[in-house]
């Protein structure tokens, strides 16, 4: 399938490792040219090496002007955004009763003001041509909670009542805005997990591995490229009639359709 965006340039936030960094390939892959980003620039630059077109930018997003740096940075090396992938590491593990008033401003601020920062920045270009993708990489805790990610939940649930109400305001100028909602998928960020809740349960990792993948229909943890390959289709051309929509990859993991 020609996915249409070959020329087009996206960015793709937290790119150099994990989801990001396979949605920046399959993006690369399909001709797109890519925008790397990452707190360190070396990092960022290694990984665009390694891509047909890309640039590597070290930002930190979080920094008051880290979003408008990220997308001057982008204008520069390829022109406009038409396609911006929102991504960023998710708050401590910590169940509901264990976090503290204190760390939801953070986790607010990470998971939603960042992005709509950046949002706001490539909007207007992408309504003015009729055409353009805003994707956020997800949880699976915006379908289900998941317990002991009660910061990223709550972040990300936020996130996605932006997203849906934007995508309704500008779905007739032809800019699509989804949310991909990863299960297990075998990144470092789940290996980190998993070994927290070994510690916690006082339990092997393997155990609580084995465990997560009995709840997992498919039988196993998905795999990066499986993520990314999904992340590029909802960034091309044939998902144009796809908007305002939380787009589950997780192998049957999440008990609801």
């Amino acid at each position: 399938m020609d996915l249409g965006i070959a020329g087009k340039t996206a960015v793709v936030c937290a790119s150099t490792s994990g989801l990001g960094r396979a949605t920046a390939e399959a993006l690369a892959a399909e001709g797109a040219r890519v925008v790397v980003c990452g707190r360190r620039a070396d990092v960022a630059a290694e990984v665009a090496a390694g891509l047909p077109q890309a640039v590597g930018v070290g930002v930190d997003l979080m920094a008051p002007e880290g979003p408008a740096d990220l997308l001057a940075a982008a204008r520069t090396a390829f022109g406009p955004v038409d396609i911006l992938v929102l991504n960023g590491p998710g708050p401590r593990p910590a169940r509901v009763t264990e976090i503290h008033a204190e760390e939801l401003g953070p986790a607010v601020d990470s998971l939603v003001t960042v992005h709509h920062r950046l949002v706001t920045g490539v909007l207007g270009h992408m309504r003015a041509q009729r055409w353009g993708r805003v994707l956020a990489i997800g949880s699976s805790a915006v379908a289900a909670p998941i317990g002991d990610l009660a910061l990223s939940g709550i972040g990300r649930t936020a996130l996605a009542a932006y997203l849906k109400m934007l995508a309704g305001e500008v779905a007739a100028d032809g800019v699509t805005v989804n949310m991909l909602l990863p299960g297990r998928i075998a990144t470092d960020r789940v290996r980190a997990l998993d070994a927290t809740r070994a510690s916690r349960s006082g339990r092997d990792v393997a155990e609580v591995h084995a465990e997560s993948v009995r709840r997992i229909p498919v039988n196993r943890y998905g795999e990066p490229a499986e993520f990314g390959a999904t992340a590029a289709f909802l960034c091309g051309g044939p998902a144009s009639y796809l908007t305002g929509s939380a787009v589950r990859c997780d192998g049957g993991l999440v008990p609801g359709m």
